[in-house]
């Protein structure tokens, strides 16, 4: 099993597939683009993407992607993310002029930075690529937020640790490969779908799931690329697609809705939370 993430090493995305899929070979993409590219071309079996984070979002890209691409979601995992302020070594906190990081990773650290004054953000591809950056380039000025793993791969020091703006900060990745083959019994999907302008029309896509009982852990709208004031939904739901129950209720989607996709039917990720502590920085 090869996983292709975007990133540096020590990077997040590698973190999650590491404690996912311990046994696995991770690669590391410069893009998200990349990582698609890398899954069609076979270069690797799958690739991980963040989806959505407890603090920050939905990381909208990867929802795009997903909608272009025929890459069906397998699995998901979820990853506490620890963000720690990183320099080169002998860099004072009050030397710090800049600091790079994901725009994620800026973003659930809104906060703490707030406080940092004279302090420019620099929103950058990746974490530990920020990390890896302020290594190359010895800029003493510059710090970055990323993973303790970034630190010790690329000779920086924590000058804060734990600096993200909740503890509670969670990130749920997918995994995407070729062949929608699934590692146990899939009981959630995902799916996404535009409408017709119509009075009612998200009540009635609604109600097909309302009325057989289906969850919807997620629903949110995004704009139609390319067809201003239009809409795509994105939902998950709390059934596998092969329960006839969803699949009854996507037939029933369709009848109304201008299409409808499958993005791919898998096992849900346990909580992050509710498994054993791990040093996921690492």
């Amino acid at each position: 099993m090869r996983i292709a993430f975007q990133g540096a090493e020590g990077a997040y995305s590698e973190a999650a597939a590491r404690r996912a899929w311990p046994h696995a070979e991770t690669v590391g993409c410069e893009s998200f683009e990349a990582v698609f590219d890398a899954v069609t071309a076979g270069r690797v079996s799958h690739g991980l993407l963040p989806v959505e984070n407890s603090v920050g979002g939905s990381i909208h890209r990867n929802y795009d992607l997903l909608l272009e691409s025929d890459l069906p979601i397998v699995a998901e995992t979820e990853l506490p993310v620890v963000h720690n302020l990183l320099a080169l070594p002998g860099v004072r906190k009050g030397d710090i002029r800049r600091v790079l990081s994901h725009p994620q990773g800026l973003a659930q650290c809104e906060r703490y930075l707030r406080r940092l004054e004279g302090v420019e953000l620099v929103a950058t591809y990746d974490t530990a690529g920020s990390a890896r950056m302020i290594r190359d380039a010895g800029s003493k000025d510059t710090a970055a937020i990323a993973s303790a793993r970034a630190a010790e791969l690329f000779g920086l020091e924590t000058i804060e640790p734990a600096i993200q703006d909740f503890p509670d900060n969670i990130t749920r990745f997918v995994l995407i490969a070729r062949e929608p083959h699934v590692r146990g019994q899939a009981d959630k999907t995902s799916i996404a779908f535009a409408l017709h302008n119509a009075p009612g029309a998200l009540f009635k896509a609604l109600s097909v799931f309302a009325l057989r009982d289906i969850d919807l852990t997620k629903l949110e709208s995004r704009p139609a690329r390319g067809r201003p004031w239009e809409y795509v939904f994105f939902a998950d739901l709390g059934v596998g697609r092969d329960d006839m129950r969803c699949a009854r209720a996507i037939v029933h989607l369709a009848e109304s809705a201008q299409w409808v996709k499958t993005l791919g039917s898998y096992p849900r990720s346990a909580p992050a939370l509710d498994r054993p502590v791990l040093d996921v920085s690492a």
